[in-house]
């Protein structure tokens, strides 16, 4: 299996200037050599489901797909060439850099805009390729009679502070934490992040909750905060609250992760953290 994917990443490599090709063809270069080679590996990954915690069922299916045959090194290749915003784990435990702040956020247009989505408010803005996304995905709901509604998108760490500070007034410190992020911690501050609809759980029960389920990964949206998983993520499930990963690492989560963004983030940060 790992002479396969060697072969796989030098193919690669030829097409792409990508450190993270490089990082990865180092990796199985260095044990080349090795008569263990395949078994040095394999026990590289171990560490890795590991240290990214995963349940015991993804992890197998992890390690299967990796046994298979290339398949799985070449999606990962994938995503690891792709833009690193897209991948970038932001939960409870792991903040943004100080200060960050997307450079190429843009206005949310909405309907009077022209835009096939409608918007709550004016002031609403996503990083460029994600609103591009966001077009492109409500166009195709509503040739499926769906009209999509942006709630809320990118937040500054300042207005985190105002949205954390009123929830833990309103709710307190224990349960504002189940509903929303400390400022540094939001998904929302990478400005990739879109709320839907009325922000309530009865989005999920409305004919655009139900599209979006359906519909939002083949379009690189992912759902953060999905139901029964508050212990991976950290918050309670949020049927509205969606992150454009791109329809690369969408496809990857989906096909690898059961659809959990978390356990495919986490993975991905365990894999770059190794240097892998």
């Amino acid at each position: 299996m790992i002479t396969a994917v060697a072969g796989v990443l030098s193919g690669c490599s030829r097409q792409a200037e990508a450190q993270p090709v490089d990082d990865m063809e180092a990796f199985l270069e260095r044990y080349s050599e090795e008569p263990d080679m395949e078994e040095m590996f394999d026990n590289f990954l171990d560490r890795l489901l590991e240290q990214a915690e995963l349940p015991e069922d993804v992890a197998a299916g992890v390690r299967l797909a990796a046994a298979e045959g290339p398949a799985f090194i070449m999606d990962l290749l994938m995503v690891l060439t792709g833009e690193p915003a897209l991948r970038a784990l932001v939960d409870k435990q792991h903040p943004l850099p100080d200060g960050y702040a997307p450079d190429d956020l843009v206005r949310l247009e909405g309907s009077a805009g022209g835009a096939s989505y409608t918007i709550s408010r004016g002031d609403l803005m996503l990083r460029r390729a994600a609103g591009t996304a966001l077009e492109e995905m409500a166009a195709a709901a509503r040739t499926g009679g769906v009209t999509l509604m942006a709630s809320s998108a990118y937040r500054s760490y300042d207005y985190q502070v105002t949205v954390y500070n009123r929830n833990v007034a309103e709710m307190g410190r224990e349960v504002a934490d189940r509903e929303s992020a400390r400022p540094g911690y939001s998904q929302h501050q990478t400005g990739l992040v879109v709320d839907f609809g009325s922000i309530t759980d009865e989005f999920a029960g409305t004919s655009a909750g139900r599209w979006m389920a359906a519909n939002a990964g083949r379009f690189g949206w992912s759902l953060s905060f999905p139901d029964g998983y508050e212990a991976v993520t950290g918050y309670r499930w949020e049927s509205w609250h969606y992150r454009y990963v791109g329809p690369v690492l969408a496809a990857f989560i989906d096909a690898y992760f059961g659809g959990i963004q978390q356990y495919g983030l986490r993975f991905i940060y365990e894999w770059e953290q190794a240097g892998g």
